[in-house]
């Protein structure tokens, strides 16, 4: 059953309600026109917030829906079932999209019991700001609901939340499992059935969300390998995983392992549901997983004085949100920041940043601080002014991106030097043209120097791009989006690809001072370019160190038709 949401709404918003299984009820919100989640630079396909009811001898409900679905969501929920039945609301986390209705749902059920991890009933106690039953529930734990429908609970800690708890019912082999395993696409096929269409989501969201956490995904996949066979993976955003079950979550394990066999290690220290500490620090861990450093987040509101003294004991960075100075939190934060200064040592690198939380420890205090220990700073600390832009999360991802690249600098340069001088010097007679790539999506723009281009099919018009992971402007180049390749001109392009080749500080205008137009497809063109194409990312193919990124052309024009296009000629092709 799907439920529009009235026609006067600026963005399109419906519901589904469908059976997934025995007695067990999936409430789906779609939100078709939302462009932008959190920290990602952009969303292609909408997103949707899932919520699901299990009808025992007692009833459960998992999860609940974003506030701006509030009425349609209740509608929803009242047409499928009546709220005074309902015994247990199980909350996966405490994220707002995914709890943010769980007041309303209490005043019709105030019988409820809420059942969560330790940590998430500490949080609802802020958010709901009334009595509520609670059952906390730890790893292994059980809730009978009769009928066969035995939950058993699996914690998974940072999937992406400190809070994070799976559900598996024995019944109907089902794990509900929140943002891991979730992807943001809004369809009314409620299933994985169309596999080519989500997978570019699929890897989106994993590299969003999920990869600065690689170890906990294994963490919490090594819990659900103890479970018996799982037939359906019930997400929190987007369709649910039946069809291809196995090959998604298989992708999970090996990006995952991937990640976490990275030499290299980044400590990231936030304050969770503290002004944007949590999407700021994801920002920054997605910048620095780019440069296949591995990250490790940790909660400094909930974080263990030992397990935060291991942690920075062999961290080669860190990272760092500036904390409350007042209220419960700072008490809880305190000790767990002294324990990490007492901890730190020589040749780490420190990145700082606020949170903009309304009361946060003044940032040159703690940079002050860390300099006198004797820490190199991976980036200048980020202060932030204002509710945070496109703008700011893009300088967060920036800055751990030049955090990343400087720790691997020494491992980069040695091996360079390994290679054999004959083979780097063969490839490097490998030539190729001189291009500018440019993006804009929202407020968030981007260019790079491309010279790895090539044409790569007649029909449609397609040309294929390599793009370096950890290329700010990759980020801007998703499946869907669209940029400008622009072609420079023999004997005049020295001054575009000086300008283009040097490097910017996180957040930087790169297109300052420089003459450009918009095109029709809202990215810059270069007007001192010899042509340029307007293009429409199709798909990517993940090489190693490299993304290769095929497009269509849509438009194009040449300003100079007696001009050529500039060559770029390697001495090695082992390195730009």
């Amino acid at each position: 059953m799907v439920v529009a949401a009235p026609v006067t709404q600026e963005k399109r918003l419906t519901t589904q309600t469908l059976e997934i299984a025995d007695n067990t009820t999936a409430l789906r919100s779609l939100d078709w026109d939302r462009d932008r989640f959190d920290i990602e630079f952009g969303l292609q396909n909408g997103t949707t917030y899932n919520s699901y009811l299990i009808r025992g001898e007692k009833v459960a409900l998992v999860d609940t829906s974003h506030e701006k679905f509030r009425q349609l969501y209740l509608d929803a929920l009242t047409g499928a079932i009546d709220p005074s039945t309902i015994d247990y609301i199980v909350v996966s986390h405490t994220e707002p999209d995914h709890s943010g209705l769980i007041p309303d749902v209490l005043k019709l059920a105030p019988q409820a019991i809420v059942v969560a991890s330790k940590v998430a009933i500490q949080f609802l106690e802020d958010l709901v700001h009334q009595p509520f039953e609670r059952q906390i529930v730890k790893n292994s734990d059980k809730l009978d609901l009769g009928n066969g429908h035995v939950l058993e609970f699996v914690m998974a800690p940072n999937l992406h939340w400190p809070d994070t708890l799976f559900t598996y019912d024995a019944k109907t082999g089902i794990l509900y499992t929140c943002d891991a395993f979730g992807m943001h696409y809004c369809s009314e096929d409620s299933f994985d059935t169309n596999l080519q269409a989500i997978e570019p989501d699929y890897r989106f969201y994993y590299e969003c969300l999920m990869a600065p956490n690689a170890r906990s995904v294994l963490s919490a996949m090594k819990r659900m390998d103890e479970l018996p066979p799982v037939t359906t993976i019930a997400t929190g955003h987007g369709p649910l995983l039946r069809h291809h079950l196995q090959t998604l979550t298989q992708n999970y394990r090996d990006w995952s392992q991937s990640k976490a066999k990275a030499e290299t290690t980044v400590a990231v220290f936030y304050v969770s549901d503290y002004g944007y500490s949590d999407r700021l620090s994801q920002a920054i861990a997605r910048g620095i997983t780019k440069t296949e450093v591995a990250v490790e987040m940790m909660d400094l509101k909930v974080a263990d004085p030992q397990e935060v003294n291991e942690l920075v004991g062999r961290a080669q960075g860190l990272v760092i949100c500036t904390p409350p100075t007042a209220g419960a939190a700072a008490t809880l934060t305190k000790a767990a920041l002294g324990t990490l200064v007492a901890a730190v040592k020589d040749k780490q690198v420190v990145g700082l940043f606020e949170a903009y939380g309304g009361d946060d420890e003044p940032i040159d205090t703690l940079v002050n601080r860390f300099r006198d220990l004797g820490l190199a700073l991976g980036f200048e600390p980020i202060r932030i002014k204002q509710t945070p832009t496109d703008q700011v999360y893009q300088l967060c991802e920036e800055a751990g991106t030049d955090l990343g690249q400087l720790l691997n600098r020494d491992r980069k340069i040695k091996a360079q030097k390994s290679l054999n001088s004959d083979l780097e010097k063969a490839l490097g007679r490998l030539s190729g043209g001189l291009y500018i790539i440019t993006a804009q999506k929202g407020d968030v723009a981007g260019a790079m120097l491309a010279s790895w281009v090539v044409q790569a099919s007649l029909e449609p018009l397609g040309f294929s791009i390599a793009v370096a992971k950890d290329r700010a402007i990759e980020s801007l180049m998703q499946v869907g989006d669209r940029f400008v390749l622009n072609v420079l001109e023999e004997g005049k392009h020295l001054g575009l690809m000086k300008h283009f080749l040097k490097r910017f500080a996180p957040g930087a205008d790169r297109f300052a001072g420089i003459n450009t137009q918009t095109a029709r497809n809202g990215a810059p063109i270069l007007t001192d370019a010899l042509a340029y194409l307007e293009c429409q990312v199709t798909s990517r193919m993940e090489c190693s160190d490299h993304w290769v990124v095929y497009s269509q052309v849509t438009a194009g024009r040449v300003s100079n038709p007696e001009g050529i296009t500039a060559v770029h000629h390697r001495k090695v092709g082992t390195y730009y």
